[in-house]
């Protein structure tokens, strides 16, 4: 019998200043939110004013973990001291792997129309392999498979597995599952999930409705808006529905 995963707590995300002086909505690794093991860190960065992040990330380290950026909007330059550099754009996936120690830099471009808008999760390494070889994967956004159900729900699928479809990005030591999940107005979406795995999503765009809920006892239910971060229960099973359009992680 399937156990739906219910909404354990919510975290409103703080506003902090980061890099040389990037402006992020931050909630994991806060006063609220330490940790939520594995994941160290996740910000949502955004925002139309140029200002709040042309200063971006100058050359710094990191060590004994894994960064992944996604991009929404926007374009970013990078490098690191492996050699790796280019540009990651809208839709388009990084994943490093820092373990043994790396150093790069983020530096957001500022674009021609709209705004600049994307996320970073840290995801923290096991002991056995915090002096691992440090690696570089970069996935444009043409390459990360996509499911679009016939009720309108659409799945990115960066990591895991949803539906019998591979995520571009694989061999992550800590096994994930990232998905960006759009669901149309009224709509209804469903995934299964490892009992004991720690689960969240962020909600970004619109509101949806998240647990063991029926259709027609909308008021009894949990319902999230965005922006904000959902932590869940455990369960084999994570439902959502959209009041209209929703899109979370």
């Amino acid at each position: 019998m399937n156990i739906a995963r219910e909404i354990a707590d919510v975290i409103e995300p703080i506003y902090v200043m980061e890099g040389a002086g990037v402006l992020l909505r931050r909630s994991i690794a806060t006063q609220r939110l330490d940790y939520l093991d594995p994941f160290l860190l996740f910000d949502h960065f955004g925002s139309e004013n140029p200002e709040d992040y042309l200063a971006g990330f100058p050359m710094h380290p990191h060590r004994g973990i894994e960064t992944v950026t996604y991009m929404l909007d926007g374009h970013v330059d990078h490098k690191d001291s492996m050699g790796n550099s280019g540009t990651i754009g809208k839709g388009d996936v990084q994943w490093i792997t820092a373990g043994s120690g790396i150093l790069h830099e983020e530096m957001p471009k500022e674009p021609d129309e709209g705004i600049m808008e994307g996320f970073q999760l840290w995801v923290n390494l096991p002991a056995k392999l915090k002096m691992t070889s440090p690696r570089y994967r970069g996935m444009r956004s043409s390459e990360i498979p996509e499911v679009k159900q016939d009720d309108g729900v659409n799945v990115k699928i960066i990591a895991g597995e949803f539906e019998g479809v591979k995520g571009a990005v694989t061999e992550i030591y800590a096994d994930p599952e990232y998905l960006d999940v759009t669901i149309p107005a009224s709509g209804f979406f469903e995934t299964p999930i490892k009992l004991g795995y720690t689960v969240f999503a962020y909600v970004f765009e619109g509101e949806g409705i998240f647990g063991n809920f029926k259709l027609n006892s909308m008021d009894k239910v949990n319902s999230v808006s965005a922006t904000r971060l959902l932590i869940f229960s455990d369960g084999d099973i994570v439902r959502a529905y959209a009041r209209d359009l929703l899109g979370f992680f």
